[in-house]
């Protein structure tokens, strides 16, 4: 199933199965998505799509794909390296990505495949992960490279968290529909130019165990968001060096997933 959070042409905020060949309208759903669910016949004008889900917590994954790794020049990691985005930077599929006020000038795009936790998960084993997961979406993990590589000393978070920075949807694909999720097409198109062309089975730590790494540090709460790290093709490793400005489109496509679509804005 794919599930939307969207406002309703009255302003109500609704969760609602979505098919793509009724892309204007979805059908309501009535209960917890993380518990137990309907779906009713009653069907909603989508006014605005927003994240799927509001996360107590984004967790993201750096250097995750060999390749990247390879163009920046870091050192393969021999354990997931983590780091967190403020839940402040989520929106939604269409909210524009905000040039910050605050003067980052070398504004970067991310394509990335997010699994969403459905419920909690702490010491979980490899072979039982899927039993966490409800589902996956696609995500930009937007990031100032200046504030993150210089102004904060590589300390990561700050330059990944301004307002805007963590544009997720346009839906959550639930797991029933993906058959392997290490095995997608991940792409970054900016400007109707193909940025980032590669495929999950890049991933150094496939989801089984980013998930069960993780848990052991830290309990994943249901609706967790788990960046899985971008692949090659970034603009800051580009020569001349590319960066999102004012009037952009960045779209990230993956495969069985969707595509994100954001307007890039200077604050």
């Amino acid at each position: 199933m794919k599930i939307i959070r969207f406002l309703s042409q009255s302003g109500e905020e609704l969760y609602g199965a979505f098919d793509p060949e009724m892309p204007d309208e979805a059908r309501i759903i009535e209960g917890d998505i993380f518990g137990d669910i309907a779906v009713t016949e009653r069907a909603e004008r989508i006014e605005t799509f927003l994240p799927p889900v509001f996360p107590p917590n984004i967790i993201a994954l750096g250097l995750n794909y060999g390749k990247h790794a390879e163009e920046t020049g870091v050192k393969y990691p021999e354990i997931p390296v983590m780091f967190l985005k403020a839940t402040s930077s989520v929106c939604g599929h269409g909210a524009p990505i905000l040039l910050p006020s605050a003067g980052p000038s070398e504004v970067d795009y991310e394509a990335e495949l997010a699994v969403i936790i459905g419920k909690e998960a702490k010491n979980v084993s490899r072979e039982d992960v899927g039993k966490y997961v409800l589902g996956y979406t696609c995500a930009n993990d937007v990031s100032a490279r200046d504030w993150q590589i210089h102004k904060q000393k590589k300390q990561w978070a700050r330059g990944k968290s301004f307002d805007t920075f963590c544009p997720m949807g346009p839906y959550l694909v639930t797991k029933d529909e993906v058959a392997n999720a290490n095995r997608l097409r991940v792409r970054s198109i900016l400007n109707g130019e193909v940025m980032q062309d590669s495929d999950t089975s890049d991933m150094f730590f496939d989801i089984p165990a980013i998930i069960s790494n993780l848990s052991c540090s830290m309990t994943l709460l249901p609706g967790t968001v788990i960046l899985t790290g971008t692949p090659e093709g970034v603009g800051f490793t580009r020569n001349p060096p590319v960066f999102l400005q004012d009037g952009d489109i960045i779209t990230v496509s993956i495969d069985n997933i969707g595509e994100l679509t954001n307007p890039v804005k200077r604050e």
